[in-house]
């Protein structure tokens, strides 16, 4: 493992490891501990008390349970209590309150906040005291560093308490050492030189890199990092046949190079796949978390009072607050929930699954339902027959639909394992998973009928032009129907862009073509010589005949009607 770090982080002073220890506490399940004694500890360490725990330093109480989210921690912990015994400990996700998985134990380290810092020497210690035994330590550059420890006490008003450059240095070669430097120095220590220079640009023209390898390394071994497999294979493949290939000179692994270098006395070329193809390095993407509403309230931090709710045994009732009741001598909190006539009924927390949020239409407001009726069970029974009808007519639909012969496309051939190496982002797992199925779909015997939902920037349109490939690989044609002309142009240009380096065609019809440009689309999509068709309404016209379609992606299939998607 590796710590990177600066020397302004080392001229710190951090607590010695035995005040360290002084300050964690390690929880395990049935320990004894009183809850009442941890809050304190929590507070005296400065932890900050909310009602929902959602970012480190806070925690929150609800009777018998403890939610702590650890300064350190990735994911804050739920300490459920029994009395003073310590029933369970699991992590959770603070945006969904969801349990993540069980612990067995869990570290919380708090420091004093009223330790003088600096001033006892016992209490304070240096960053590379905290290394592991046996740790080295590189210093890059060192005479850039003791030029930057200066910088740094020069803006520091005060610098009391602070290690000067000097005995910051002192601590780092106490380790075993190695200097990392661009020019030599005189000294009577073992030095090793590396002979690196940099590396000429390519044409990126896949017909031309493989005799530009062969002329630039032409005794040299040459390794190239390939940003995933697919690449790896394809790169496998255009270079094969070349002289750098047969001599074994030549060497593919994954993995990420953000420059390319040659070092002189190793005969060894390192390049990356984007330089050779003059391609912008693929950054690696940030995916927003995404938020799933659970069918129960995981907690009644969710509800707000005076939240309409459904009770699953009785009904509709309004949220009233909470309360808290003594049950066996236990005190928990209740939700106060009130139905029709005022009456009133108190929910155990730890029976918070039996009440879920209500999810109607915003237009009206249901009447709230009458404790000990037969209207609510009336009403669940009436829907149970809607939903058992409703279940009945789609399996009908999907049997009739099954039984249709379908185009049963083959495995995913060469082209398409180089279409999609060629994407210039990482795939989510989402995304893998979805376009696998996609595919499996496609290569059954049977019609698909697949609905993808995602939000804005997950990646949608990239699994339909995957799909769209497989399609027209195989010999079909595709139509892409979309609601609006400027999201007609937006995906042309984008299935343009993604198809150009292949011998497919692809067009669009909509109001920005004229009488006879769209004419002379229509002739020659029903000639089979445009492959993929993009469009509004204006492809569903009845002049509009396709040779061999194989493939329909509705995007928005929302906004289009079932005579339409009949169609």
């Amino acid at each position: 493992r590796f710590v990177l770090t600066t020397l302004q982080a080392v001229m710190q002073p951090t607590p010695s490891k035995a005040l360290v220890d002084r300050s964690t506490r390690r929880l395990q399940p049935a320990q004894q501990l009183d809850p009442e004694h941890l809050v304190g500890w929590l507070v005296a360490g400065g932890m900050v008390r909310r009602e929902v725990v959602e970012l480190p330093g806070e925690f929150g109480r609800r009777g018998g349970i403890l939610d702590v989210f650890p300064p350190d921690a990735e994911h804050p912990v739920r300490l459920e209590f029994f009395g003073d015994e310590l029933e369970s400990l699991r992590s959770f996700d603070p945006a969904t309150q969801r349990s993540l998985q069980q612990l067995q134990e869990v570290e919380i380290t708090l420091l004093p906040r009223d330790r003088q810092a600096p001033g006892d020497l016992e209490e304070l210690a240096n960053l590379v005291s905290h290394l592991p035994p046996r740790s080295w330590v590189a210093l890059v550059e060192p005479a850039d560093l003791h030029e930057q420890g200066k910088h740094f006490l020069e803006r520091i008003a005060d610098v009391r308490g602070l290690y000067s450059v000097e005995a910051a240095f002192k601590h780092l070669v106490e380790r075993p050492n190695l200097t990392i430097a661009a020019l030599p120095s005189s000294t009577v220590e073992t030095t090793c030189s590396l002979r690196a220079e940099s590396v000429e640009r390519f044409s990126g023209d896949v017909q031309r890199i493989r005799e530009e390898l062969d002329a630039v390394a032409a005794t040299e071994r040459v390794l190239v990092a390939c940003q995933n497999e697919g690449e790896q294979k394809r790169l496998g493949e255009v270079l094969g046949q070349g002289r750098l290939a047969s001599s074994g000179r030549l060497i593919l692994a994954v993995g990420h190079v953000r420059a390319g270098f040659r070092l002189v006395d190793q005969g060894l070329l390192v390049l990356s796949d984007h330089e050779l193809f003059r391609r912008e390095p693929v950054q690696a993407r940030r995916i927003a978390t995404r938020r799933y509403e659970s069918r129960a309230i995981d907690s009644f931090l969710d509800l707000s009072e005076g939240d309409l709710v459904v009770h699953v045994g009785h009904g509709i009732a309004r949220f009233r607050g909470l309360i808290m009741l003594e049950n066996k001598g236990q005190a928990e909190e209740h939700l106060t929930l009130e139905f029709a006539e005022g009456t009133r009924v108190h929910v155990p927390a730890s029976k918070i699954d039996l009440v879920q949020k209500y999810v109607g239409g915003p237009r009206t407001e249901p009447e709230l339902s009458k404790l000990g009726g037969q209207a609510w069970q009336r009403r669940k029974a009436r829907v149970e027959e809607a939903v058992r009808d409703l279940a009945a007519e789609m399996i009908d639909l999907q049997a009739l639909r099954a039984a249709q012969p379908g185009i049963a496309y083959p495995p995913d051939t060469e082209w398409q394992l180089e279409f999609e190496a060629s994407f210039p982002h990482q795939e989510t797992p989402d995304q893998l998973t979805t376009l696998q199925e996609i595919k499996s779909d496609m290569e059954r015997p049977r019609p698909m009928d697949r609905l993808i939902c995602g939000d804005v920037g997950y990646g949608k349109t990239e699994l339909a032009v995957r799909a769209a490939f497989k399609a027209i690989d195989h010999g079909k044609q595709v139509a892409v129907l979309v609601p609006t002309t400027v999201l007609a142009e937006q995906h042309y240009r984008t299935f343009s862009g993604r198809l150009a380096e292949y011998p497919f065609t692809v067009e669009c019809l909509s109001r920005f073509r004229t009488a006879g440009e769209q004419r002379e689309i229509v002739k020659r999509l029903a000639e089979g010589a445009v492959d993929v068709i993009i469009g509004t309404h204006r492809i569903l016209s009845s002049d509009v005949q396709f040779k061999d379609l194989g493939l329909v992606i509705i995007d928005e299939e929302q906004r289009f009607g079932v005579e339409h998607k009949e169609r």
